[in-house]
């Protein structure tokens, strides 16, 4: 499921679900995929695992991105 922004009927920015309603994705997107942009990406249980930036759908820079433990607290950046 996604809920957000759309240009050309294809996603832009805004929030992708998993089928149980968890939050698994919030960020930009390129032509409907997480391509350019920041973007913070959340484990099964909702909660938030990385958060940084893409380039070309790939995660964008070493060191650049903060990983976070299963409960959510940070673990490095």
């Amino acid at each position: 499921m996604f809920e957000g922004e759309y240009l050309n009927g294809k996603r832009k920015k805004g929030e992708e679900y998993n089928f149980d309603g968890q939050l698994k994705f919030e960020g930009e997107y390129l032509n409907g995929k997480r391509w350019n942009g920041k973007g913070k990406e959340y484990n099964c249980n909702g909660i938030l695992e990385f958060e940084g930036e893409y380039l070309y759908g790939e995660k964008k820079g070493k060191g650049k991105w903060k990983k976070y433990n299963f409960e959510g607290n940070l673990k490095f950046d």
